[in-house]
């Protein structure tokens, strides 16, 4: 029996910033043509008519109170939404520009973390007093990075105007998606290519560096081909580093096709010259099927202890204790942050839609 598929393949950061589209017709691999990024606002734009009923909301990692920020938000089609009106806070209210962003000042007294909800979706981050909030030495970027996928670089002395910082990734423009005075979410360039990358940013009159490295994911199709009830494998390739790396790949039809080991699996890729990760699956019909594949992050202990301290008073009492109990042990034991992660994502899963898992799932995705 054939299986006709269609294999969407989306990268870190929901899908809103890439989607990657491999076609299997009669199990004959066809290619994989990419739908390329742009960093012009006014293309990636769109009206709020077609993206507001699901959005993504992307944040600062750290803000400081008193001070302006920049927020966007990508609309289901993957392309920044114009239009779409943000709550922060009881009283504050935002609504994105042309180019999918919107400038705000973040509140004084709002507490130690910022809650931003647009059509159903929220986003949580990090406030500092300005007071506490002192510029790094040094600008820091993640030690890998997706040269699909938007990634956070904090330290220096930023502008919470987005357009007023200016970030190039090996000579190529970035486009800024958020900021704040302590950290810069920046989306890669179109030309970039796998491997050692340094980035320049200048803002506020100052000129700031850090290094990372850039990697690829390529997909391979199914080894053997799919057949119904016949186990396979799924093959993720890495380029830009001989570095072992932490993967996780999510199965989103899984009506179609069975990961044999849940549908969401962390995979360590092998290192080396072929540089590699597979899962095992199942195809259980014949249909279109998609999966997502991410870089994991380093772990940011310190911002998952504080999410879990926010988190604490919103919960029922039962379980106050249990995260302030997390939140004490990530300090105490840090080499515990996976199982306790695991400890997080369980009460999230069990959690209704609103502030509390918000903030749980802001915890889980720092660890």
């Amino acid at each position: 029996m054939k299986i006709s598929c269609n294999r969407r393949l989306q990268f870190e950061g929901s899908n809103a910033e890439r989607r990657f589209r491999t076609f299997l017709t009669g199990l004959v691999f066809l290619g994989l043509p990419a739908l390329p990024p742009t960093i012009s606002p006014a293309l990636l734009a769109q009206t709020a008519n077609s993206n507001a009923w699901s959005v993504v909301i992307v944040l600062p990692p750290k803000l400081v109170a008193g001070h302006p920020a920049t927020l966007a938000v990508f609309g289901v089609d993957g392309r920044l939404a114009s239009g779409v009106a943000v709550e922060l806070g009881k009283d504050q209210r935002v609504t994105t520009d042309a180019t999918g962003r919107a400038e705000f000042t973040v509140a004084h007294d709002i507490g130690g973390v910022l809650i931003a909800k647009a059509s159903g979706s929220s986003a949580a981050a990090l406030v500092d007093q300005a007071g506490r909030a002192e510029a790094a030495a040094k600008i820091s970027a993640p030690p890998f990075v997706s040269i699909k996928d938007r990634f956070a670089i904090c330290g220096g002395t930023f502008r919470g105007d987005a357009d007023a910082n200016h970030v190039r990734i090996n000579g190529d423009a970035a486009l800024v998606l958020a900021a704040s005075p302590e950290c810069l979410v920046v989306l890669p360039g179109p030309r970039l290519m796998p491997g050692a990358a340094q980035i320049l940013v200048e803002s506020a009159g100052e000129k700031m560096s850090a290094a990372t490295t850039l990697i690829s994911l390529l997909y391979e199709p199914p080894q053997p081909p799919l057949a119904p009830e016949k186990k396979s494998r799924l093959a993720v390739a890495v380029q830009g580093t001989e570095q072992p790396l932490e993967l996780t790949l999510e199965n989103q039809s899984p009506g179609v096709l069975r990961f044999l080991r849940g549908d969401a699996q962390e995979l360590r890729s092998s290192g080396g010259a072929q540089n590699s990760a597979s899962i095992e699956v199942t195809a259980i019909r014949s249909g279109d099927f998609s999966f997502r594949s991410r870089l994991e992050p380093a772990p940011d202990l310190a911002a998952a202890a504080r999410y879990l301290e926010a988190a604490a008073p919103l919960a029922p009492k039962d379980l106050q204790h249990r995260l302030k109990n997390c939140a004490e042990r990530l300090a105490k034991h840090p080499n515990d942050d996976a199982t306790i992660r695991r400890e997080v994502e369980k009460i999230a899963t069990q959690t209704i839609e609103g502030d509390l898992r918000t903030l749980l799932k802001a915890a889980g995705d720092s660890l």
